[in-house]
């Protein structure tokens, strides 16, 4: 099991990469750019399948999020290399999903022309695989070649809106979004509205430059539920995020180096993930906790797709049923420390970790999970006018 405490989070790198002007897309051209894209008719979708040679060519290109597999300090991934044992499937993994829209980017021309973009499977985020799914980008995968996905993916994450039939997106990894505080510089925080207000948090607070995890947030505070928000709703919401920040309560908004000054106290209370204070946990002890505000949670979802013109969809199906096996994922659950989307994998991680097999942030229990929501998909539009709003009083 890689080394959680001394080695980069996914997100963490994500964020350095970004500021460092690592992420380019290809062309240097970012989804902002362009025309908008054009969603596919059945004919056109159908038109679009890639010819699969799965029955000749025993490969697949899987493009996921860095820091996001088991990995091993000589940076072997062993569940692939017994994926590849098992099927004699080779799989080229490629670390190259940085960002949702820097992914876009990169590969919307080619998706849109119904082009190889030389991927069987990528990895991107629910509203990202809404939008690829609801142009027509992706091509559905074959409930009856997935039966460990069908019979094994939780509850709450099946007969999403944007895939009712769920044979477009596999859930990879899920995550929470709520509060963690310092108990060494400040009692609990319970609520949104205590983390906007309380006078002794005025200048310590901090939350997330992710749109949909803060303003998610601060609408469930509302009584608004984030899968139904309309513009109203949203811009009531923007409102109550401005006057936290000129109000000086809001101290910063980050992305995940949050970590770094929650641990030393410079921050007493923020907007967090769960795999980010699971990590912290280890690292400072009991004194970072993750807390469910009394509102309820952000729940979010990295999903496997395949692209429309892949060339190996059966073999992209066997990848996907075999990370539904329980003890594959607790395999890669141990490692990554983000909610497993796989039923039965806690009663197998009891054989590899005892300790994580009762984390509540791996594998929320039904209470926890009956207080999750989800931010509704949004048009593209939608998304750059909401984006906006959002960056006008972040600044991100």
């Amino acid at each position: 099991m890689r080394n959680q405490a001394a080695g980069l989070s996914r997100r963490t790198l994500i964020r350095s990469l970004l500021a460092s002007g690592a992420v380019v897309a290809s062309g240097g051209t970012l989804a902002a750019c362009g025309t908008k894209p054009a969603k596919k008719n059945d004919a056109e979708k159908a038109a679009c399948i890639g010819t699969d040679a799965s029955a000749t060519e025993k490969k697949l290109n899987w493009s996921n999020w860095p820091l996001y597999i088991d990995a091993t300090d000589d940076k072997k991934r062993p569940s692939l290399d017994a994926f590849t044992a098992k099927t004699g499937i080779a799989v080229n993994y490629t670390e190259d999903v940085n960002d949702n829209n820097e992914f876009f980017g990169k590969v919307r021309n080619q998706l849109q022309a119904c082009q190889s973009i030389d991927r069987d499977v990528m990895v991107l985020t629910d509203w990202m695989a809404s939008r690829v799914v609801n142009l027509g980008w992706v091509q559905p995968f074959d409930p009856a070649k997935t039966p460990n996905f069908t019979a094994n993916v939780l509850k709450t994450l099946r007969n999403r809106p944007w895939d009712k039939d769920m044979n477009h997106a596999a859930p990879w990894q899920s995550g929470l979004t709520g509060i963690a505080y310092n108990g060494a510089v400040t009692k609990e925080v319970r609520t949104v509205d205590e983390l906007l207000t309380r006078p002794d948090l005025k200048g310590k607070v901090a939350v997330l430059t992710e749109m949909r995890d803060t303003v998610g947030l601060l609408l469930l505070s509302m009584g608004k539920d984030p899968a139904t928000v309309s513009d109203a709703d949203y811009d009531a919401a923007i409102e109550k995020l401005k006057k936290a920040v000129d109000s000086g309560q809001i101290r910063k908004f980050t992305g995940n180096d949050y970590k770094e000054d929650l641990a030393k106290g410079d921050l007493a209370a923020c907007i967090a993930w769960s795999g980010d204070v699971i990590q912290l946990a280890a690292e400072e002890g009991s004194k970072v906790a993750f807390v469910t505000p009394e509102e309820g949670l952000i729940i979010w979802s990295d999903n496997m797709l395949i692209p429309a013109p892949a060339t190996h969809k059966a073999n992209a199906e066997q990848l996907i049923d075999y990370y539904y096996d329980p003890a594959v994922a607790a395999q890669v659950a141990a490692t990554v420390n983000y909610i497993c989307p796989v039923q039965g994998a806690q009663e197998a991680m009891q054989k590899i970790n005892p300790e994580l097999a009762t984390n509540p942030l791996i594998f929320p229990d039904s209470a926890t999970l009956a207080k999750t929501h989800s931010f509704r998909a949004l048009t593209e539009d939608e998304d750059k006018k909401y984006a906006a709003k959002f960056e006008a009083v972040s600044g991100a």
